[in-house]
């Protein structure tokens, strides 16, 4: 997976807008203004992508190449190797997965007003 495929398919999620508001490097991807996925542009070795508690866990004793999230709540957040022996359709699934956790999150009413 490259950067353009990797914000492609971030964008591909309704109600997504992108930024970046750290610095002019991290690409952060938001639902409702809330944060689902970032990576470093510059050097996209990584992405950082919201997990539940439990699962987070799990997928970090199963996928060396998954950890504790860099520079984010290390209990919601895990930091994701790229390009280093998991499948991009399993990164993929997890993105999807950081996605739906946060438009879970939201209200149900902010939800029905942005149509997901």
């Amino acid at each position: 997976m490259n950067i353009e495929e990797y914000r492609d398919y971030c964008m591909s999620f309704p109600q997504t807008s992108e930024g970046f508001p750290f610095d002019e490097k991290t690409l952060v991807f938001k639902v409702a203004g809330k944060m689902f996925a970032l990576a470093d542009v510059e050097d996209f070795s990584s992405v950082n992508l919201k997990c539940d508690p439990e699962k987070a866990i799990q997928l970090r004793e199963e996928f060396p190449e998954v950890m504790p999230g860099y520079h984010m709540s290390k209990k919601h957040w895990n930091t994701v190797e790229v390009n280093s022996g998991v499948d991009d359709d399993k990164i993929k699934e997890w993105i999807k997965d950081s996605y739906d956790l946060v438009v879970q999150s939201l209200t149900k009413k902010l939800r029905t007003e942005l149509g997901l």
